[in-house]
């Protein structure tokens, strides 16, 4: 006996979890909008095509309840609710459900209640005398489908898949058995001469139910993939920035390292260069070459981090980073593979900081390679402008003479590198196309003028 409680007992309680759950999912007035098509042209068709059908099974649906059913006037409110309804599932699909379906039950029971000279039951009746406003005592019409209209099948059809759309398979489920419970109950007490269409209408029911559901599942997979889509590009776009970084910080290191590695052999050797150099100066030259010593120390520290990852050789990774000094290699190679440059130089050439000629020379190698891959056979111009206060650098390329491979080989860096140079420096780039079909890239490095030498008074 305790068994037989103890398992009444856990089915009440998972009977009271199953009513919640439906009270949780099914009794609510959320608004929720029905997703637009993607097309702007057609965001509003199927609006208009649910109002449509409203209209069309409108009068259908007032001539069977009003005579199939012998409902008279009140049939055509009944059919008024239902097409409101299912205009309604647009933006509040729950409550428009709960709509089409009391309107099945009710002229189910108001129409067989009254073929059978019943009274009105309780749960339909609208007045004290058992008699419904406007209802005229037609008689019920044997051959007209029970318990659902035809209209009330297109209807209901209609209301589930919008619904469907918009919630989850598991309160589709609920509203689906509903609908069958709710029909199964009105034939149950029904007169059997009646033409049963629930077989027809549950697996109308079922098959848009499923529809409606898979639509929802692929609209919400489409969503989610356009969003990982976004974050891929967004992390695909950070990374390539860290890596161009990445690179200009290991350049830039090896300068500063070179320039450390002199001050330090510079410190050394200044002592000596001094006829009877006082303690206090060789202290601070010890102090100089010291601090130096510390520092290159560091640095190759970090250089070694920068460069763990790097499949260079290790000659490459210690060879001197190159400058302006090194354009004309630069440029043999490129026509060695078959680019047609040309160079012009105007200004005064002279030396120029580390940082900038490095960001110089990457900027033109860059820009050619993009050229090389992009512009197939087109002829290339490399200017390098020398002012009083800056460094202009601009690679010109026309038109393709051949068609651009789909798949052009290269890291996708090449821009992202020289606007990260560009805007170290706090100089500018602008890059873009030319009106004559070719591709123009332009940087200005601002460029610090040297200092003047200090006379010697003595």
């Amino acid at each position: 006996m305790k068994t037989v409680d103890g398992d009444g007992g856990a089915f009440m309680n998972a009977f009271r979890e199953a009513l919640d759950g439906i009270r949780e999912d099914l009794w609510t007035a959320e608004y929720d909008p029905l997703p637009r098509l993607r097309s702007r042209r057609l965001a509003r068709l199927p609006h208009v095509l649910v109002v449509l059908v409203a209209v069309a099974v409108l009068a259908a649906a007032v001539n069977q309840y009003e005579t199939g059913y012998g409902l008279g006037n009140f049939g055509k409110w009944l059919a008024v609710i239902q097409s409101a309804a299912l205009v309604a599932a647009l933006v509040r699909p729950v409550p428009a459900w709960w709509a089409t379906t009391m309107v099945m039950f009710v002229a189910a029971q108001a129409g067989e209640a009254h073929s059978a000279g019943n009274p009105i039951p309780p749960w339909v009746r609208l007045g004290g005398d058992g008699e419904l406003p406007g209802f005229h005592g037609l008689p019920f019409d044997n051959g007209s489908p029970f318990p659902w209209t035809a209209a009330g099948i297109i209807v209901q059809a209609l209301v589930l898949f919008l619904l469907a759309l918009r919630v989850r398979p598991r309160i589709v489920a609920q509203a689906l058995g509903i609908n069958v419970l709710a029909g199964t109950f009105c034939l149950l007490f029904a007169d059997r001469g009646h033409q049963s269409n629930a077989p027809l209408a549950i697996s109308v029911f079922v098959v848009v139910a499923a529809l409606g559901a898979a639509l929802r599942s692929r609209r919400i997979a489409r969503s989610e993939l356009v969003v990982q889509e976004v974050l891929t590009a967004e992390e695909r776009g950070r990374r390539t920035l860290l890596e161009e970084r990445n690179r200009i910080a290991r350049e830039l290191h090896d300068v500063v390292a070179h320039h450390m590695s002199v001050i330090s052999i510079q410190a050394q050797v200044a002592v000596h260069l001094v006829e009877n150099p006082t303690d206090e100066l060789k202290e601070n030259l010890a102090g100089i070459r010291r601090s130096a010593v510390e520092a290159l120390t560091e640095l190759r520290v970090v250089l070694g981090v920068l460069r763990s990852e790097d499949d260079l050789s290790e000659g490459m990774q210690h060879a001197p980073q190159p400058t302006l000094d090194r354009l004309d290699e630069l440029l043999a190679t490129v026509r060695a593979a078959g680019l047609a440059v040309t160079t012009e130089t105007t200004g005064e050439p002279r030396p120029l900081p580390p940082g900038t000629g490095l960001s110089a020379f990457r900027i033109v190698q860059e820009a050619l390679s993009n050229a090389m891959r992009h512009a197939p056979g087109a002829a290339v111009r490399v200017e390098i402008g020398y002012l009083p206060h800056s460094l202009t650098v601009r690679v010109t390329n026309a038109a393709p003479e051949r068609d651009v491979p789909s798949a052009s080989p290269g890291t996708g860096h090449g821009l992202l590198g020289m606007r990260e140079r560009t805007a170290m420096l706090g100089g500018e780039l602008a890059a873009g196309a030319t009106p004559e079909g070719g591709y123009e890239v332009t940087a200005i490095l601002p460029v610090k003028p040297a200092a003047e030498p200090v006379e010697d008074t003595a």
